[in-house]
């Protein structure tokens, strides 16, 4: 799974969340009409119009012309937004800060990053880029978007899957993290970089994973918070199901809550029926209170009967997920996400009829101790799988091979020990990949460590490792 935890929006009432999480700052670019991603006519690989950015005046702005189809073979070119601090001859070179989702653009998120960063911004110059299919040039799916908002665990409709992909039509195969990996290559050139560095989270860290698989030459160093293995590409994923008991019980621990969260979590799910829902709640809190306080007492009244207090945690999590494409495009999360993974019945390239009765095989195999405190159905019956099931039929790009490892430079490897979306057993089996690998976990940490954490810890510990040698 990928996680995707960036959100904004503040649900009063029984529960206060800060939707968009950790790196949503500032308004949205507006949308492009009709829904298309904008085209560039300037020539592919060429930053232009350089001016201070809109509300950000202190960055300048600029437009970088990609290519559609980067092997050539279908025309069109797609124009980006990039953001810039200012000093060209930084010491340590580029910086590319990589956001997550898939979806989330990284333009409107400038001020808020470089503030965080400002430490190690002396010695860099920080980029960030609207990744294709997000901000200004959204894929628009008004029913998915609707559906699903910010989460991506929230089941979709069949019919709001199909109308989407039949909205961004045959293109939807040019954006997949390889097509994002061949735009940071020609920023990289447009920006006259030999190499750069990346700091990425959540997704962005698949991101930058992929891009130093591919171009291990081309890269300084990579700074990977809250992380997405390289290979974790292989859904159901058990593991942020079998992670929730741990982190859960360890903020319980940490409060003296007195009740035991995994075993009323298993019984609610036994009961309700209701996994995807409790396991997309629980993901969200954890941006709102790491510690999930009041969780633990709503499973265990649900447990014994009561779910009222636990069904307003669920509406809560729901409304609070709102989102526009322009902040986070569904859009392009299902068409990264279907071209990227591998699901029980194969991938994309594998024809719709006969995917439903694979997947039933599937969960019926799986049996409740790999699941353990949710259910065979949580695994398989989540967003992140239902996006996919009825997507069409269309080529996926090749995955690296599973035995390569990150290249020999410096990996830092950051996470915190509260978080479900991203777990810190993902961050470990990404560590076996990274030969030069620092891992630092912060305690009581959730998802984003750099953005979000209470404890300086991270934030330190990146500002030590970019600005070392």
């Amino acid at each position: 799974m990928v996680a995707v935890r960036f959100r904004r929006r503040v649900v009063t009432g029984l529960v206060a969340l800060a939707a968009a999480g950790a790196l949503t700052a500032g308004a949205a670019p507006a949308a492009v009409p009709g829904g298309a991603p904008p085209t560039a006519p300037q020539r592919a690989g060429h930053l232009t119009g350089q001016a201070p950015c809109p509300g950000q005046e202190s960055f300048t702005c600029a437009t970088l012309a990609v290519p559609l189809d980067h092997s050539g073979r279908t025309h069109g070119t797609l124009a980006l937004s990039v953001a810039m601090t200012g000093n060209t001859r930084a010491p340590k070179g580029d910086l590319i800060f990589l956001a997550g989702g898939p979806g989330q653009p990284g333009v409107p998120l400038m001020t808020r990053i470089a503030g965080i960063m400002a430490p190690a911004l002396g010695q860099y110059r920080m980029i960030m880029i609207d990744q294709r299919g997000t901000g200004a040039g959204a894929l628009q799916c008004p029913q998915l978007q609707k559906e699903m908002g910010s989460s991506d665990l929230t089941p979709p409709t069949p019919q709001a899957v199909k109308d989407c992909a039949a909205a961004i039509g045959p293109d939807r195969r040019y954006f997949s993290t390889a097509d994002t990996v061949g735009d940071l290559d020609l920023l990289r050139q447009a920006l006259g970089a030999r190499r750069i560095t990346l700091d990425g989270v959540s997704y962005g860290t698949f991101v930058a994973e992929r891009y130093a698989l591919a171009h291990p030459d081309r890269v300084n160093r990579l700074v990977l918070d809250s992380v997405v293995p390289q290979q974790g590409d292989q859904l159901p994923d058990l593991t942020t199901l079998t992670a929730t008991a741990r982190v859960l019980r360890a903020a319980c621990a940490a409060t003296g809550c007195g009740t035991d969260p995994a075993r009323d979590l298993a019984q609610v799910v036994r009961t309700y029926h209701n996994g995807p829902a409790v396991l997309d709640m629980i993901t969200t809190y954890e941006f709102v209170d790491p510690d999930y306080k009041g969780v633990p007492e709503a499973l265990h009244l649900a447990a014994a009967g009561r779910p009222q207090t636990l069904q307003g945690y669920i509406d809560g999590t729901h409304e609070g997920s709102a989102a526009t494409a322009e902040q986070l495009s569904q859009g392009l999360h299902a068409s990264t996400l279907c071209a990227d993974y591998r699901y029980p019945w194969g991938t994309s390239d594998t024809p719709v009829d006969g995917r439903a009765a694979v997947l039933d095989r599937v969960e019926r195999k799986l049996s409740p101790a790999r699941t353990w405190p949710f259910d065979a159905a949580t695994a398989t019956r989540n967003g992140f799988i239902l996006s996919c099931l009825d997507w069409p039929r269309e080529p996926v790009p090749a995955a690296p091979p599973r035995h390569q490892k990150l290249p020999r430079v410096p990996v830092l490897l950051l996470g915190g020990d509260r978080d479900v979306s991203t777990p810190m057993e993902w961050l470990r089996q990404e560590a076996k990949m990274a030969p030069l690998g620092q891992v630092v976990i912060v305690p009581g940490a959730a998802h984003s460590v750099q953005s979000r954490a209470t404890s300086d810890a991270g934030r330190q510990a990146v500002y030590d490792f970019l600005l070392r040698g």
